[in-house]
């Protein structure tokens, strides 16, 4: 009896070293077997003392909170007091070059985060509280993913979020070596083992953040350094713990340890015990088995039949085109059935609109309620499908504010569906020409044309590629829920490339925004891009399309433009809605900026860098020469090779 009562004692006292030792400020978990801790969402513990927050599975959350909470803040006079934590996490994605979404170390004044998204709120805040200072919310982001509407700065950095997924400080992943002083990369989704330390000093109130391989000591020169005043964030006590979430991209979030103390310096790790980390072994494929079972009367044939007919049925109700060179692209490729759910059976009611690229829906994924903008795209043609597929899986890493992101894609026969971030407030167009819209002001539309410039700028000029948008029109500008413009469509053009027959000319645009010398050469570049972004310009000025039908003969918003220059009236084309509120130097920066990327000269237009120059007020707007242009004058460029196409362009539709 007294041998076995000595064994339990042991045996709890082991158990319990494994665990944590703690005290009413600090603790420390060299693992996590047997440990008291606060576990939603898939949250769990592995058998060998892993603390797993997420598994492999898209749009999940995982939070893990140490039991009890503890004081942060001095009663007497409100100072929160200094903190110091360490951890050791891993970062195992499914695919090798892309993970989902991240893991942070949080404060919160609650456990309870049943509100929280997933994705790129990293099951810490939604939509709507999202930088509400009653959050009371501070946070250490490991963010694998580079989310635009957050102004990140790329997918693999380090952030301290205040009340919000909007860093207050970021850094690339890495850290300083002490020997070299050199800044070395670290990729959060090696895979390995990694160390963080957190150190907060009320005192002086600054927040270092120290990252480095697992087994390398803490390196002197912390990656994050910043002032914060935590007193108007902490309250007097507070929950400290983790939070982790996957998105349409998945990875599991594993830490290996935790140390926290209050008023001093986290205790070191026994590194020794610290669990293992699981081996990755790449995915596996499932096979489809054939299974063969015999008939015992007519009656179980029937069912067999019934049930062999509703699965047909529902394989071609939801039927895709998969095939092997596309394994690549999991994690951006989205099963037809959500997306069909997501759309209510692409209802009419749930139509968006329809464009030269085909049908667009709103939709709501069923898992994540995430709201989504689905494109409908007729395809027949399988030639270079595999190279337009690609293109379009490489146009999904851009990350700009004012591009509409493109989350992934979906194929069938004859079609290719493109999943977007809704944009809730519409086209741009209808707030131009939808006498039931509310006007847009002139700083509205100022901000809107700046933003399109910079989208257009980092399309042509910033991305490791150049990317011509080839059909920049207002219907095409998105606003966001903050009315910001973002260029959509851009890059798609190239699908008419891939299904057309190459015999024949086909220019892809939309009339009064084409370039005059797209009609000898049919060949896109920046600069016909320039050209359209100019009719845009004067579009959302003037508060008319380019091209208009006026009897007897058609309008061309150029034209009128360039006449009310000559005659000193420009100001006289702007939008009547607009009244006089306007700046009026800025009015005529920008009809004349209209002109000049309007030139029916290539040579003549701006880059997209000038225009941004011109936009900001960093460059004067050179002045236009006194022969530009009463379109006549292109009889006069015959020089150049424009043919009759080109010299009755601005004359006819």
């Amino acid at each position: 009896m007294l041998l076995k009562t000595l064994a339990l004692f042991f045996l709890n006292l082991f158990l319990l070293n494994l665990a944590a030792s703690a005290s009413e400020d600090g603790f420390i978990y060299n693992g996590f077997a047997g440990a008291n801790l606060k576990l939603d969402g898939v949250a769990s513990i592995t058998s060998n003392g892993l603390l797993k927050l997420t598994n492999s599975t898209k749009q999940i959350i995982g939070h893990a909170f140490h039991p009890s909470p503890l004081k942060f803040q001095n009663s007497s006079d409100g100072k929160i007091f200094s903190f110091s934590t360490t951890y050791v996490f891993a970062i195992i994605p499914l695919y090798a070059t892309v993970g989902g979404h991240g893991l942070a170390f949080l404060i919160s004044p609650t456990t309870d985060l049943s509100n929280a998204l997933s994705s790129s709120y990293l099951g810490i805040l939604n939509r709507n509280n999202n930088g509400n200072r009653t959050n009371h919310i501070f946070a250490v982001e490991l963010d694998t993913v580079n989310s635009p509407e957050f102004d990140e700065i790329d997918d693999n950095h380090v952030g301290i979020d205040i009340n919000s997924l909007i860093s207050n400080n970021s850094h690339t992943a890495g850290y300083y070596a002490d020997d070299t002083g050199l800044f070395n990369n670290l990729t959060l989704i090696s895979g390995k083992a990694m160390q963080v330390w957190v150190d907060y000093d009320g005192e002086n109130m600054q927040v270092n953040v120290t990252l480095s391989p697992l087994g390398i000591p803490k390196p002197s020169k912390p990656l994050l350094s910043s002032p914060v005043n935590l007193s108007t964030v902490l309250l007097e006590t507070m929950y400290v713990g983790f939070s982790s979430s996957t998105g349409a991209v998945v990875a599991a979030h594993y830490v290996l340890g935790w140390s926290f103390k209050m008023n001093g310096i986290a205790q070191e790790f026994d590194y020794s015990k610290l669990p293992s980390l699981p081996r990755v072994r790449p995915k596996g494929r499932s096979k489809a088995l054939d299974i063969s079972l015999p008939l015992a009367s007519s009656a179980f044939v029937l069912v067999i039949v019934a049930a062999v007919f509703f699965f047909v049925m529902r394989r071609i109700k939801f039927a895709e085109l998969l095939e092997d060179w596309e394994v690549e692209y999991g994690p951006q490729r989205f099963l037809y059935k959500d997306l069909f759910r997501a759309t209510n059976g692409f209802k009419d009611k749930e139509l968006l609109g329809i464009g030269g690229f085909g049908r667009v829906y709103k939709g709501v994924l069923p898992t994540s309620k995430m709201e989504i903008a689905v494109k409908r795209v007729s395809h027949e043609s399988r030639q270079g499908m595999k190279e337009f597929v690609a293109e379009i899986m490489s146009l999904g890493r851009l990350r700009h504010r004012n591009l509409v992101q493109l989350l992934g894609y979906c194929r069938r026969k004859g079609e290719l569906l493109l999943v977007y971030d809704f944009m809730p407030n519409g086209s741009l167009d209808k707030y131009l020409y939808d006498s039931s819209k509310p006007t847009l002001d002139w700083d509205r539309r100022f901000l809107i044309i700046k933003g399109v410039a910079s989208g257009l700028l980092y399309l042509h000029e910033e991305w490791e590629q150049v990317v011509i948008h080839r059909d920049i029109k207002a219907s095409n500008i998105l606003l966001d829920s903050e009315m910001n413009g973002r260029l959509s469509d851009f890059g798609l053009a190239r699908l008419y490339d891939h299904g057309t027959d190459p015999q024949t000319t086909h220019v892809v645009g939309t009339m009064g925004y084409l370039a005059p010398e797209l009609a000898r050469t049919g060949k896109a570049t920046t600069l016909t891009d320039v050209f359209a972004f100019g009719a845009f310009i004067l579009e959302v000025a003037c508060g008319r399309r380019p091209v208009e039908q006026r009897a007897p003969e058609h309008l061309i918003l150029v034209d009128w433009v360039v006449e009310n220059w000559h005659k000193g009236s420009i100001l006289n084309t702007l939008d009547s809605r607009l009244g006089q509120v306007y700046m009026v130097n800025e009015a005529e920066m920008v009809l004349n900026l209209g002109l000049l990327c309007s030139h029916p000269l290539p040579s003549a237009r701006p880059s997209m860098r000038q225009v941004i120059q011109y936009l900001d007020g960093d460059v004067r707007l050179p002045e236009l020469s006194p022969t530009y242009m009463s379109f006549s004058v292109l009889a006069l460029l015959q020089h150049e090779d424009f043919d009759d196409r080109v010299i009755s362009y601005h004359s006819s539709v």
